[in-house]
């Protein structure tokens, strides 16, 4: 019978942090089976960091599973760091990552922003993914930024998107990712972390097809807001340091041979169907699983049991 819900709480066997530039540290992590099949967890954001939620999607009998909190936020070092952070530096951590665990090929397993970074390492290291398994589509085309923090999703969260414009000028509101970038790099602290919080609560209140109070209160947290909202910030106004605009969906063929699924449910007003739709269309032999009763977050129950039936098929390769 297929399992439909979290697999029990599991620790790690090993917590560690590896230098991957002069200034970057990243911590990481290993739990479950140590002889057994690796899988990479993407955190989202950027700048979101890992949880231990994100092992309970894998069953540690038989996965080894490595998360990892990607530069600048959770547990790496130094915290909120701008600088050296890119996609592409992460996606070379990664790789330093798998060496330096002596992994060959992992599966590569990403929701929202985690499922960028996910994409974004399979199309440049397509020999070590094993499979990809993920939710929440998003490629970080500047349609869907657009839609998230201009024009969209503020007609389906009109109270929460007054909240997310109360920090900025009402002249400014034309480039709101711009306008945000004024202060979260800015030098007034008191402004950045009011921008901060304002920017990860945005998020927070419209992830989840139910509201989340603990959810929206955890994202307006100073520590987590600071790091999550200038991370993000400064990938979005840089378009994901991608060389075009559809750079991920333009080079899905590439993804043919690298056995996959995608979750995506139905109402996800952060990282809209479109863009899974045309993943899957793009990626051939990929699976997409629509969750007809969910939205964004990974918690969800549909998503979770679309998630869990994956990685358990998965485990048998």
């Amino acid at each position: 019978m297929a399992r439909s819900s979290f697999y029990p709480p599991v620790e790690p066997f090993r917590r560690a942090r590896l230098q991957v530039s002069p200034l970057h540290e990243i911590y990481y992590e290993v739990s479950g089976n140590p002889d057994g099949k690796p899988v990479v967890v993407c955190h989202g954001g950027p700048g979101g960091g890992s949880t231990p939620s994100m092992r309970r999607y894998f069953d540690p009998e038989h996965y080894k599973i490595v998360l990892f909190d990607q530069r600048g936020c959770g547990r790496s070092m130094p915290h909120a760091e701008l600088r050296e952070n890119t996609t592409w530096d992460l996606v070379a951590d990664m790789e330093q990552l798998r060496r330096n665990l002596g992994i060959e090929r992992w599966q590569v397993f990403g929701g929202s922003w985690g499922s960028t970074l996910a994409l974004a390492y399979a199309l440049t290291h397509p020999t070590r993914v094993s499979e990809l398994v993920l939710r929440g589509i998003f490629t970080l085309r500047r349609s869907e930024l657009l839609w998230f923090y201009q024009e969209g999703a503020n007609w389906i969260f009109p109270e929460e998107w007054q909240d997310f414009l109360a920090p900025i000028p009402e002249a400014e509101r034309g480039d709101m990712m711009d306008a945000y970038r004024k202060r979260l790099t800015g030098d007034d602290e008191r402004a950045k972390l009011e921008a901060a919080k304002a920017w990860a609560v945005w998020e927070g209140s419209t992830v989840s097809l139910h509201p989340n109070r603990e959810r929206m209160d955890s994202f307006a947290g100073e520590r987590f807001a600071l790091a999550f909202a200038r991370i993000e910030n400064h990938y979005f106004t840089n378009g994901g340091f991608f060389d075009a605009d559809d750079w991920i969906i333009a080079n899905g063929g590439k993804l043919a041979g690298i056995p996959g699924t995608i979750v995506q449910g139905r109402y996800d007003v952060v990282t809209p169907m479109k863009s899974a739709f045309e993943l899957h269309n793009a990626w051939p032999g990929s699976i997409l699983k629509v969750i007809p009763d969910a939205g964004h977050a990974a918690s969800e129950p549909g998503i979770v049991k679309a998630l869990i039936e994956a990685t358990d098929l998965y485990a048998k390769d």
